[in-house]
Parts: structure tokens; sequence; C-alpha cells
């Protein structure tokens, strides 16, 4: 790769850092829309393509579908944080990006169990596992690639975009349920136009493709590769050196935590108002649109925020707040609740507020959003630069994948096996207690790391930050570095 196709990171001007900040989380923003939409699908499309016999059954067979693609996030990490870290971020998140838009295309062209049968449910499974492969190829390498374009001191802030983006992809596939559902109405909806959501996720990717293409690759991952920092087999220094293990299971133990907060706020909750209390299913939607939107501000915030007091204390204090108050929240949205017994042949209860409804799942959503904020920053600066993708994206998608991506299909197996409609919510308030005293105990603060002097094979001291960097002596006491 010759010099115009790369600047060094000393030659990178605040409009190139804002540049690279916006267009990499345009592509993620992409994915996350991509991803997302067969969650929020789930009341409309589960029962087009598994036939168990009854309406929960179909919808824990669509659940169990989408968890498919929480499930192969990590061999996604583990393949394309490899190439990743071998060829570059730019180059591999462009196939992640075109993987991600071409399965989620195709699932909008899929016939449905009335036309192939059993075969039609195999197929989206199938798809849903090419989504869940390049979704764990995507965060890392933006991740990594905000991270090593932007000030040492501003880390927090850039890379509050990029998480600001799963929101907003969330948001984008609710809106595009609401506009294409109003335009064609009920029966419109139901017959074809739920084909819509996933069809137009072409033109979003092409687009994002195209602005993609155009960015330069990271310089500091080419200031690695020609000093020779980038290793032979990523993946083995990744799993086989025990301190770069040891944070990665940090890392891990902070992810589960934020990740199972973002789930159970976002997708157990819209299946918990649309299949257990019964919220009509376009107030649902605009109910869970107006929560969303109203929480991105505050990611933010809370990313400029750990640019002042650390990634640490809000991480903690985010998933703390979360399994804290999610049965209570949950409790206040079920009071709120249209009918008595759950039942939409009823009429609707006199304290049926939706408002109010709005409003807990809210405070759940600002919650997560103080945990889910920092955490791009803190991943990038735990490792250095010749395995960092690999090493961001394994945990990330272990915690979010596996762990986060399991609650609703777990959460509605458990409610529906007890009958008890707060049973699920046990996992929930489990792991993310587990994720707090994990992170509490062993997770270092990595405010003010250099991670340019990161190299490899040099394990970090927990003893404060580099005396150049000009941070209080509290924070060179509690923070951490690399040898150097």
């Amino acid at each position: 790769m010759n010099s115009a196709e790369f600047t060094t990171f000393d030659e990178l001007t605040q409009s190139e850092m804002r540049r690279v900040a916006i267009i990499s989380s345009l592509g993620t923003l992409i994915e996350w829309y991509d991803f997302f939409i067969f969650g929020t699908m789930s009341s409309t499309t589960a029962s087009l393509f598994y036939k168990t016999g009854n309406p929960y059954g179909d919808l824990i067979a669509w659940l169990g579908a989408f968890a498919v693609g929480f499930m192969f996030r990590p061999f996604g990490a583990f393949l394309f944080g490899y190439i990743g870290d071998k060829v570059g971020r730019k180059s591999t998140f462009l196939i992640t990006l075109s993987m991600m838009g071409a399965s989620t295309f195709l699932v909008g062209c899929l016939p449905t169990y009335d036309t192939i049968g059993v075969t039609a449910g195999f197929l989206l499974i199938l798809l849903r596992i090419i989504q869940g492969l390049s979704v764990g190829g995507e965060y890392g390498g933006a991740a990594a690639f905000i991270c090593e374009n932007c000030p040492q001191d501003q880390r927090g802030f850039y890379t509050s975009f990029l998480q600001m983006t799963a929101k907003l992809g969330i948001s984008m596939s609710l809106l595009a349920i609401i506009v294409f559902k109003l335009s064609l109405g009920d029966v419109a909806w139901l017959q074809y136009g739920w084909r819509f959501p996933f069809l137009v996720s072409i033109f979003l990717v092409g687009l994002s493709v195209y602005v993609r293409f155009n960015l330069k690759e990271s310089p500091m991952f080419m200031e690695a590769k020609r000093e020779g920092g980038v290793v032979g087999n990523p993946l083995v220094e990744a799993i086989c050196l025990p301190y770069n293990l040891y944070y990665m299971f940090v890392a891990l133990a902070a992810v589960m935590g934020q990740g199972i907060t973002f789930q159970t706020a976002n997708f157990y909750a819209l299946t918990f108002l649309q299949s257990t209390i019964k919220v009509p299913q376009m107030t649902s939607y605009i109910i869970m649109l107006i929560a969303l939107l109203g929480t991105i501000p505050f990611q933010i915030l809370f990313g400029w925020t750990s640019d002042k007091v650390g990634r640490k204390p809000m991480i903690l204090t985010g998933v703390a707040l979360s399994a804290f108050f999610l049965y209570p929240l949950f409790y206040g949205v079920y009071a709120c609740r249209p009918y008595e017994k759950n039942d939409p042949k009823q009429p609707f209860r006199e304290n049926y507020d939706p408002v109010l409804i709005c409003f807990y799942l809210w405070i759940l959503n600002v919650f997560g959003a103080a945990a889910y904020a920092p955490m791009a920053a803190f991943l990038v600066e735990l490792f250095p630069t010749g395995i960092r993708y690999t090493c961001v994206s394994i945990p990330y998608h272990i915690g979010n994948g596996i762990f986060g991506g399991l609650v609703t299909v777990v959460a509605v197996s458990i409610s529906t096996a007890t009958r008890n409609v707060f049973g699920g919510l046990f996992y929930p308030i489990g792991v993310c207690s587990f994720g707090f005293f994990t992170t509490l105990l062993f997770a270092p603060e990595t405010l003010g790391r250099d991670i340019r002097k990161i190299k490899k094979g040099s394990a970090p001291r927990l003893n404060g930050v580099d005396e150049r960097s000009g941070y209080s002596e509290l924070q060179r006491r509690s923070g951490f570095v690399s040898a150097s």
C-alpha cells in the first residue's frame, strides 16, 4: 500500500478525525439495522416461517433463529479479527458489510412455510448465521479504526458515535416497520409488506460501502505494519499469551453486564410488550422508538464524560443501576398494561398508560447507555495494535452475542415454563450482577492510555499512566499503561 492510501497519525486533522468517526459509524449503523430488523419483526413473521401449533411456540422458534445469529457472532470475531489484524481494518469491514447486506436482502426474498414447508425455517437460520458472522467482524474493526484515528483524550467522545449506532439501528428498523405497515395496511403488510424492511437494506449497504471505500487505512495499523508490529498469527497470540488472555476475560466480564442490559432493554422489552402484556403492535413500536431516540443524546454525553472520569466508573454505574432497577421497572411496565389478564378481547384497563411504559423503558435504556457508551474505548485501550481487532472482537461478541443474545429466548422460555411474567428477569439480573462484581474487582482503568505504545509482547503495568500524559495523580494511580 503506497503512502497516498494512508495518513500518519500525527498528520490527521480534526476534520479528518470527524470524517472517520462518522463514516465508520454509518457503516456500523447499517449493519445494526440489518441485524436487528430480524428481532423487531418477530411478532409479525414468527408464524410465517414456523408452525409449532401455538403462537408462543412459533415466537420461541423465531427467537431461537434470532439467537442463532448472536451465537455465531464470536465465530465471525475469530475469523474477521484475524483478517483485520493481518490485512487491515478497512478491507475487512468492507467484506463484513457486504455479507450483511446480501444476507438481509435474501431474507426479504425467502418463501414462507406455506410455500416450502420446514425448509423456510432452515434457510432463514442459514442466512441468520451469515448475519452473525458478518456482524462479528464489524464492531471490533470499527472500534479500532476510530480509536486509531482520534486523539487520546477524546476516544470516549469519538467512539460514542459508534456506540450510538446500535440504538439508531434498532430505531431505524422500528421506523421502517411503522412506515411500511401504515402505508400498506394490515392485510398487505402480512401478505408481502413485511419483506420491504429487509429488501431496502441493499440500498443502504450500497451507500455505506461506497463511502467506506474512500476511507484510508488506519494510520496506527500502517505504522505497526512498517515497524513489524503486525504479528504472524493474531489469533494465537491473542489467546495463548497469558496477559492478553487475562485482559480478554476482563473485557468479557465487562461486556457481559453491558450486553445483558442492552438486549433486555431493547429486544426482551419489545417482546414483553407485544407477547406478554399484549400492547397493540403499532403502539409498542412507537413506545420503543421514542424510548430509544430519547436515549441517543445520553450516549454522546456518557462517552464524553468517560474522557473526564474514566471508563470503569461509567460502565459499573450503568450495569449496577440496570441490575438493581430491572425488576422494579418491568413491574412498573406490567402495572400499566392495557388489559386485565392480558386478554386483548377485554376493554382497556383504566390504568393503561403507554406514556408511563415508555418512560420506564427510557430509564432502563439510559442506564444501559451509561455502560455502553465508553465500552469501545475501554476495549481498544486494553490491547496492542497488532492483535487489537481480534482481542476487541472476541470478548465483545461472546458477551453481547451469546450471553446477551440469549436473553430474549431464555427469558421467554422461563416465563412460559414457570407461568410467571417476571420469571425471565432472573437471567439478566444474575448475569448483570456477575459482570458488575467481576469488572469491579479485576478490570483496570484505561483512561489516558497511549495505545500507540502498547507493544507486541509487552504486558501492561497497573501502576498508572505515562507521566507525559498530564493526568492527575489520582488518575495516574488508578489507570494503567503498557510497559515502555
